[in-house]
């Protein structure tokens, strides 16, 4: 059988961090496959014998195997889950959470109890939970999503070190709007200390008048297969993707907005920072803009740095309403096929086609240029990300394509910095050290770099046919959203 050198070589120099206990994965879908041979690579010592797998059914089994670790498929749902990670889990191991249909918030407060580490890319509920039609729209949502870890935080401050959401985004993002913070303020001559405090934070991006954020990604990664009749094809997680898709479109809600779209709702609940729409994510479309493509129609998928982000960067007023908050939203043009099977998806009435494909052996081409497009500052907008190949990804590591290295390398740095920082509770990926994270990930993203633009999303409009359109002010999100 291969071995872990021969699958990702590694030598003592790629180590790290040192860590004695034991990995534990809940899940092993495309995310988890290509973690696996990151952390063999650079956590110091670690050993097949320290690695679990609970999945749910038999994908990347074969991934496993090259590796000798242990796969147990065990389904976890409320009724047993404590009874099979009991089994194979210690006080000090670290539990990584890929999984979907299993609750966030159970595993949270799982591994508080029992001071295991913990690190997932989403805050999922259990199955069910994002299409219980016994739920209203708000709680189907991921702010709703949001709240229920952030009260398990409440419930036990402090403890074992668990950080959420933080895949590529969210996660890698909120770093990215740190570093274009710093670049813009660098660029306008602005005497700027590093911020040290999410106050500081939120001061900066008020200070340089940044209206809204876009989380602009653009995935052109194509395959020699193409899409069939009833297949979902995708380059991560297919029910990951369709599950997010079908809950309402969110955005945090920035200050500089004059009114509501028709048909946003504010919740009665929680931070207030975001607002939903009464209408799924897959069919609401946005404007937006990357430096391969330039401007380009997204979908408005919900996702939890929308939320983050705008809660992060709020600056509370006198009276405590907020004073400064930016719009925050997804822009997601997902690989061509994906966009073909949103279409027929759609067309589906959102019922799920019936089978799925991942795409990553039978890539022939392609990039995933995911930043953040921070706006309505002096030099109008600036995009900051990463732009990786397919063909930089095959050189870099194995079993994943560009979009999945991109969540891979983002959750290397987390897991480091939590084992490095043990202690830390419940945090989100703008509570912790931006440049750790990216210092770790850094050298698996590709072109890390940033770009000004003098686009808008009134560009071209208004002269084939008459638009309503908000002319005074580019940013709001009645320019930005495609009606």
């Amino acid at each position: 059988m291969e071995t872990t050198t021969s699958v990702m070589a590694r030598s003592d120099r790629d180590a790290l961090v040192q860590f004695s206990g034991r990995f534990v994965f809940v899940g092993f879908g495309s995310i988890g496959q290509g973690l696996l041979p990151l952390l063999f690579k650079h956590v110091g010592g670690l050993t097949a014998d320290r690695v679990t797998i609970v999945t749910a059914d038999d994908r990347g089994r074969a991934e496993a195997d090259l590796f000798g670790v242990r796969f147990l498929v065990e389904p976890l749902e409320p009724a047993n889950y404590r009874e099979v990670l009991d089994a194979v889990t210690a006080p000090g191991d670290f539990l990584v959470n890929v999984s979907v249909d299993v609750s966030s918030a159970a595993l949270l407060e799982y591994c508080g109890e029992r001071e295991l580490l913990y690190i997932d890319t989403v805050v999922e509920p259990w199955a069910g939970g994002y299409t219980d039609s016994r739920l209203s729209v708000s709680e189907r949502s991921n702010y709703a999503q949001r709240e229920a870890a952030l009260a398990v935080r409440k419930l036990r401050p402090g403890g074992a070190t668990a950080v959420i959401t933080h895949g590529a985004n969210p996660g890698l993002v909120s770093h990215f709007v740190k570093v274009a913070l710093l670049n813009i303020a660098a660029d306008l001559e602005l005497d700027v200390a590093t911020p040290t405090t999410r106050e500081e934070w939120a001061a900066l991006a008020a200070r340089l008048g940044i209206k809204t954020i876009h989380i602009a990604e653009r995935d052109t990664q194509a395959s020699a297969v193409p899409k069939e009749p009833g297949e979902f094809v995708n380059t991560w997680s297919v029910d990951g993707f369709a599950s997010e898709g079908v809950q309402p479109a969110e955005l945090g809600w920035g200050t500089h907005e004059r009114s509501l779209p028709p048909e946003g709702r504010t919740h009665e609940f929680g931070c207030g920072a975001a607002i939903y729409l009464m209408r799924p994510g897959v069919e609401t479309k946005v404007r937006s803009w990357t430096p391969s493509t330039g401007p380009y129609h997204g979908f408005l998928i919900t996702h939890n740095e929308a939320v983050s982000i705008a809660d992060y960067f709020t600056v509370e007023g006198k009276d405590g309403a907020p004073a400064y908050r930016p719009t925050t939203h997804y822009s997601y043009h997902p690989c061509d096929a994906a966009v073909l099977s949103v279409h027929e998806l759609c067309g589906r009435g959102l019922v799920q086609q019936e089978r799925q494909r991942i795409m990553v052996d039978d890539v022939v081409s392609g990039k995933d240029e995911l930043g953040v497009l921070l706006a309505g500052h002096a030099k109008n907008a600036y995009w900051y990300g990463s732009s990786l190949s397919i063909g930089e990804t095959r050189a870099l590591a194995p079993f994943q394509n560009a979009t999945a290295l991109q969540v891979t390398a983002s959750m290397l740095g987390a897991i480091v910095w939590a084992i490095e920082n043990p202690d830390q509770g419940i945090v989100e990926p703008e509570e912790i050290d931006h440049t750790r994270v990216l210092e770790i990930a850094a050298p698996y993203l590709g072109k890390v770099f940033g770009e000004y633009t003098e686009w808008t999303p009134l560009a071209g409009r208004g002269t084939l046919f008459p638009e309503k359109l908000d002319l005074d002010d580019p940013w709001q999100f009645s320019n930005v959203r495609v009606l």
